[in-house]
């Protein structure tokens, strides 16, 4: 049977007990028996159907209220991953049950996100791609179930109210005033309710469980509030809606879902997610055996905030340009900077998953990008700090109107991708770094008297340097070694140290290059009660103008090299274009961070 699509990976995948516990379910023939009505449904509409053909179902349950980012990619991965592993589907639901901060904006970007990095929701034919605002009928039909039962009341105590009488951890709480109804008074209140007959707040319904129970969260929650908004889905169809801890157990079941894979934070859910699925169980409404909820340790990286609501602070306020902005940690300005997908997977399957929260050192990731890049992304010579150097007798050798054709692989070990042309004259651009008038101990580059090679050129012996009035370097001057192009006989009959790469004046191409740094400059920027703002990184974007050599003259946007000796570049996928080519810096060749 056909799984989700990811890329290939044949290698051995690291035990954690989320396998464990999907192995031993599938031995034990847990879910052998279930059904699947084609499409997401009650008890009946299953038990009408045929055995379910995928061993597991698990689902990626984002709320289209904002940009995925990099701790949404390690749920992202879990989930699809094990559904590939265990030879089922993986559902993409849309948690869209809170009208008022959901976008279609951000549900097309969710889309395009996780099919970016590699997933997609199809299973034998089908799309399995799902609305919470699809099941709103069902939710309703279900709450009026709870009524019936004497398992739901609606409370119209204040908000203030409620919380009083919740209780704490030290006391427990007291019954509402409205807790006694009869079902039929509760009924015909919710209906009220539903027929838009009262404001926002007035009144809420709860589940009638305990407000005696030690977990604060079985104390008569809430699963429905009033609230006259307009829904991207549904409309004004409905002024009450359901809450995330009512309606997300009952999405599961309807999608047949087997292992409810979350975050650590709802484990404290976890009680009332398998009470409601027993009440709806036992009524006949929902498929046996209903799904169960595991939990997981969240991923942190450090340098990083994942907060919906503060990466929404830094777009709004201007922080940044956008979501995609290549410094934020959304998976779309993690495109935008150059990240591969290959390497965000990399780094998710690595860390497996464990019952306590990590942390993850940001160049952890950054290595898994370097090692991703390394052996797919072609050479090309860039200068990023331009200064001018003048091969003084360039002319007496060769012709003031020469120009010597150099070439070089445009990747050392993948001969496929061809060569690389460019060819040296007398004026080239070099680094401002790769020239010192007064050289520090160990320095091999450019500095008066001393020789160097030109990359894939010729040795240059440096005589000296032009300054204007300031003492600023202008121009760096050197002559030419004869008889010592790279690759050809003799070349190395002169002996160097140190080698530089270079762009050529006639046939370099000026290029905007931003170079990113890392968005805060504290490993965890909204620790405490710190303002994350007072951690923004004031060298976090540099935007120069440099030269690359002819090669890069038609780089398509979004298309990845290696600069020698600077690190690796992206072609900015919104702002290149050619004649006005701009290159976003990746990572650095090595971790420089702090140093």
């Amino acid at each position: 049977m056909s799984a989700p699509h990811s890329a290939p990976d044949s290698a051995a995948k690291p035990a954690n007990f989320l396998r464990s516990i999907i192995e031993r379910e599938l031995q034990e023939g847990v879910y052998a028996q279930r059904q699947w009505g084609g499409a997401p449904g009650d008890a009946a509409s299953h038990q009408a159907g045929s055995a379910d053909p995928a061993r597991v179902r698990l689902r990626f349950p984002p709320e289209p209220n904002g940009y995925l980012h990099i701790g949404h990619a390690k749920s992202i991965c879990l989930n699809f991953g094990l559904a590939r592993d265990f030879g089922g589907v993986c559902h993409l639901r849309f948690d869209d049950t809170n009208p008022e901060k959901e976008e279609q904006e951000y549900v097309d970007a969710i889309i395009e996100m996780v099919k970016w990095l590699g997933w997609d929701w199809n299973f034998q034919g089908t799309e399995h791609l799902y609305w919470a605002s699809g099941y709103f009928d069902f939710m309703y039909r279900a709450a009026e179930h709870l009524i019936e039962r004497g398992l739901a009341y609606v409370d119209e105590q204040t908000p203030e109210q409620m919380r009083a009488n919740r209780g704490d951890f030290t006391t427990p709480g007291t019954d509402s005033p409205f807790r006694h109804r009869s079902a039929d008074e509760n009924l015909a209140r919710f209906r009220a309710m539903r027929a838009g007959e009262f404001p926002d707040g007035a009144m809420v319904l709860r589940a009638k469980i305990d407000m005696a129970s030690p977990n604060i969260n079985l104390r008569d929650p809430a699963l429905y509030r009033i609230k006259h908004a307009h829904h991207h889905a549904t409309g004004d169809t409905w002024c009450i809606y359901p809450m995330y801890t009512y309606a997300h157990p009952i999405e599961d079941a309807l999608e047949n879902i087997t292992h409810s894979i979350c975050t650590l934070e709802f484990e404290d859910q976890r009680p009332f997610y398998d009470w409601l699925l027993a009440r709806l169980t036992e009524g006949g409404l929902l498929n046996a055996p209903a799904p169960k909820q595991h939990e997981f340790g969240r991923l942190n990286l450090t340098y990083v905030i994942t907060s919906k609501r503060k990466l929404k602070a830094l777009v709004d306020e201007g922080h940044v340009q956008g979501w995609d902005d290549p410094r934020m940690p959304t998976l779309a300005g993690l495109r935008r900077r150059g990240y591969t997908p290959a390497a965000i997977r990399k780094m998710a399957e690595d860390t497996g998953a464990s019952k306590s929260n990590i942390w993850l050192d940001y160049s952890v990731l950054e290595g898994a990008l370097r090692a991703d890049l390394e052996g797919q992304a072609a050479r090309a010579m860039a200068v990023i700090d331009p200064v001018p150097l003048t091969l003084t007798n360039w002319a007496e050798l060769y012709g003031a109107e020469h120009r010597e054709p150099c070439g070089a692989p445009a990747h050392p070990q993948l001969p496929e991708l061809g060569q690389r042309s460019f060819s040296l004259g007398p004026e080239v651009w070099i680094d401002r770094d790769d020239f010192a008038e007064v050289p520090p101990k160990g320095f091999f580059r450019l500095f008066p008297g001393n020789k160097v090679r030109l990359k894939y050129g010729m040795v240059v012996e440096c005589t000296g340097c032009e300054k204007d009035a300031d003492g600023r370097v202008t121009r760096v001057l050197a002559t030419v070694v004869p008889d010592t192009k790279s690759g050809t006989p003799g070349a190395d009959a002169v002996k160097v140290k140190g080698t530089i790469t270079w762009v050529g004046q006639h046939d370099g191409i000026a290029a905007e290059l931003r170079l990113f740094d890392r968005l805060f400059s504290q490993a965890q920027p909204d620790a405490g009660d710190a303002d994350f703002r007072d951690a923004l990184n004031p060298a976090s974007k540099t935007v120069v103008t440099g030269y690359v050599e002819p090669s890069l003259a038609t780089a398509a946007p979004d298309t990845r090299f290696q600069f020698e000796r600077h690190g690796y570049f992206v072609t900015d996928r919104k702002d290149h274009q050619a004649g006005a080519p701009v290159f976003n810096r990746v990572t650095t060749l090595k971790d420089s961070w702090g140093k």
